[in-house]
């Protein structure tokens, strides 16, 4: 089973679980009214695969039921519901049905969209605990999704969908993962939903593929999401949720390797950061970014073991790492500010900053250069350019002496001046003069001198160790 077309419909999906009479559970949602369980319904034969449906949207209720919440669309109160429903549908039914009954639970909590037309961000959590087989230990499924159509109706219909193709995708494709992502919008459609964070756990999804790294690179690769960000910890992160009155601040690049060039620029782009804002700019959350473009950038595709080095190296760093399908710079300022109203501060080295003015990056958009740099600089951004060094010459170059049109020189003043863009000065000169791409040609001509570019981690941990010289 590998294309939609070997996939049954919605319909068809949901009235072959209500058939099976071997799958049985709960629904538990809130937000977007029983849409899930609705398609059940609608099949016929519901009540093969229905325990019980309900929803709390009262929040007096909902918090006498589930426990009080910081936030009601959020992983905490999905992961309260689930906490709440199976133990009680395992504990009433087990004695009766347990034998020859998957038990399971689905639970949601979304924010659609309201009859009041308001900027906030149409998104929701579903939950899935389940088994696969009876008496068996339980399986979770938990992913954050974006609802973006542009009425309730609409949202409610792709959210119920979106629900069915869970159930069903747990209960017959867990073996496959590309599958199982890829089915999800089954009958939707990514230009309806992007799921842009699914974490598996239990022992349905023991298998290497299902690593949350991997998942999350997959999301990317496969059109599900445009990003994905996880922590240094390893833990798939809901930026929402971990961005939430945040500051930020990010370094995109291919780190492949990372190098003390790049800590130098993290570094000062910090310091420089906490000078421009204070407090505001305290407990700030640093991404480092690798965008699909860049691991694309050869022409063929990256291998998810390359990239998973780059992210074990990073992590080891005590980075957080985000992936995305942002060539362009202002989509990825929008995302970051999406999540968060807190000052945001991007560090670029010059060769980067330069590309901003390539109006290659703007062709979509009706204003060309000056949209994509209103959208980028919307919110509380910062741009802070470090400068490079010309190997050829020993000259530093900084922001003054990037190759842009005349025109857009009055662009740049501007930016300069308001404060939009900054330069970072004083930058280490032991390192300036080596970029990323200059190391990995060093490693490849087996130059020994790449040793002291990069940081230990790479010469003990990175996939470069093994030609690397062992120390006296």
């Amino acid at each position: 089973m590998n294309s939609v077309t070997d996939r049954p419909g919605t319909l068809e999906k949901a009235l072959k679980i209500n058939l099976a009479h071997t799958i049985y559970g709960t629904f538990a949602e809130i937000g977007a009214g029983q849409e899930i369980a609705n398609w059940f319904f609608r099949a016929g034969g519901a009540s093969g695969t229905v325990a019980k449906t309900m929803s709390a949207y009262d929040m007096i209720i909902s918090d006498e039921i589930y426990g009080k919440a910081t936030r009601y669309v959020s992983r905490q109160r999905m992961c309260a519901m689930l906490e709440h429903e199976y133990p009680m549908l395992i504990q009433r039914l087990h004695a009766k049905r347990g034998a020859t009954t998957t038990f399971f639970t689905l639970a949601d909590t979304v924010r659609a969209k309201s009859y009041r037309d308001t900027k906030e961000e149409c998104h929701g959590w579903i939950g899935l605990r389940f088994q696969t087989e009876p008496g068996g230990p339980a399986n979770e499924i938990q992913m954050h999704v974006r609802l973006l159509d542009e009425s309730n109706a609409r949202q409610a219909e792709a959210l119920g969908k979106l629900g069915v193709n869970l159930i069903y995708a747990a209960f017959h494709l867990h073996g496959f993962l590309n599958t199982f992502l890829e089915s999800l919008l089954d009958d939707v459609g990514r230009k309806r939903v992007e799921i842009d964070m699914i974490d598996f756990s239990g022992p349905a999804f023991a298998a290497h593929e299902y690593q949350d790294r991997l998942v999350a690179l997959r999301l990317v690769r496969l059109g599900l999401a445009d990003a994905a960000l996880f922590g240094a910890d390893g833990e798939i992160w809901q930026a929402s949720d971990v961005l939430w009155k945040k500051p930020v601040i990010l370094k995109r690049g291919s780190f492949d390797p990372i190098t003390k060039l790049n800590l130098d620029m993290i570094e000062r782009g910090q310091a420089a950061f906490h000078a421009d804002f204070g407090e505001q700019a305290r407990d700030n959350i640093e991404i480092l970014e690798i965008t699909m473009h860049n691991l694309l950038a050869s022409g063929a595709e990256v291998p998810d073991s390359d990239f998973l080095a780059r992210a074990d190296i990073l992590q080891a760093l005590g980075k957080n790492v985000l992936i995305s399908k942002y060539p362009e710079f202002h989509r990825i300022s929008s995302y970051l500010a999406r999540h968060t109203q807190c000052p945001i501060g991007i560090v670029l080295g010059l060769p980067l900053f330069q590309e901003l003015f390539n109006e290659r990056w703007c062709t979509d958009l009706e204003g060309g250069l000056l949209e994509a740099f209103g959208r980028l600089f919307k919110n509380q951004v910062r741009v802070y350019v470090y400068p490079m060094g010309n190997p050829l010459t020993g000259q530093v170059l900084s922001v003054n002496d990037v190759h842009i049109t005349p025109e857009q020189k009055h662009l740049l003043r501007y930016l300069v001046e308001t404060k939009c863009v900054r330069a970072l000065e004083e930058p280490n000169h032991d390192f300036l003069f080596h970029t990323s791409a200059e190391v990995r040609n060093m490693i490849h001509a087996r130059d020994p001198q790449w040793q002291s570019l990069v940081p230990d981690i790479v010469l003990k941990q990175g996939p470069w160790r093994e030609i690397a010289t062992p120390a006296m």
